[in-house]
């Protein structure tokens, strides 16, 4: 699976960490940025990139997730969210990981560094990778009427 990645400053140490991490699980990875520590940089520059390219795989149906990482999380799954298509999860525990992708097939997972640690995120990561969507009926019409918000709003 082809796994893009992104992040600014607040999560630049669990970006780099996850890469190593995502390639012992098999995992293709490809780093959207920040590709050095600043201070001064802003999220969306490098969340924006990550979201468009897991929106152009999935839309050629291919196997592709993201994950974007801030401080909180928040405001990078508020920008993944901007894009038709995905579906970013903010994760904090076993709980968000695997409900994100059992009932919400998320293709994006947001981090928080100020809320996570280092082996924690690699936890949910691992969790949310493993988790397959359910493909109950139910949650299958959820999706399409967020599809359909989507449409309807372009």
């Amino acid at each position: 699976m082809k796994i893009y990645i992104g992040t600014d400053h607040a999560g630049f140490e669990l970006k780099e960490e996850l890469k190593g991490f995502l390639g012992n699980m098999g995992c293709e990875v490809e780093d959207k940025g920040a590709y050095e520590f600043n201070e001064a940089d802003d999220y969306p520059d490098f969340i924006w990139p990550v979201v468009k390219a897991v929106a152009e795989e999935i839309a050629r149906g291919l196997d592709t997730r993201g994950i974007v990482i801030g401080g909180s999380g928040q405001g990078e799954a508020i920008v993944a969210n901007k894009v038709g298509g995905i579906r970013a999860a903010v994760v904090y525990d076993e709980y968000s990981a695997r409900m994100s992708r059992e009932h919400n097939d998320a293709n994006i997972i947001s981090l928080g560094t100020r809320t996570l640690g280092i082996d924690k995120a690699k936890a949910l990561v691992k969790i949310w990778l493993e988790t397959p969507f359910s493909n109950e009926e139910r949650h299958k019409r959820r999706i399409e009427k967020i599809k359909k918000l989507e449409n309807d709003n372009l």
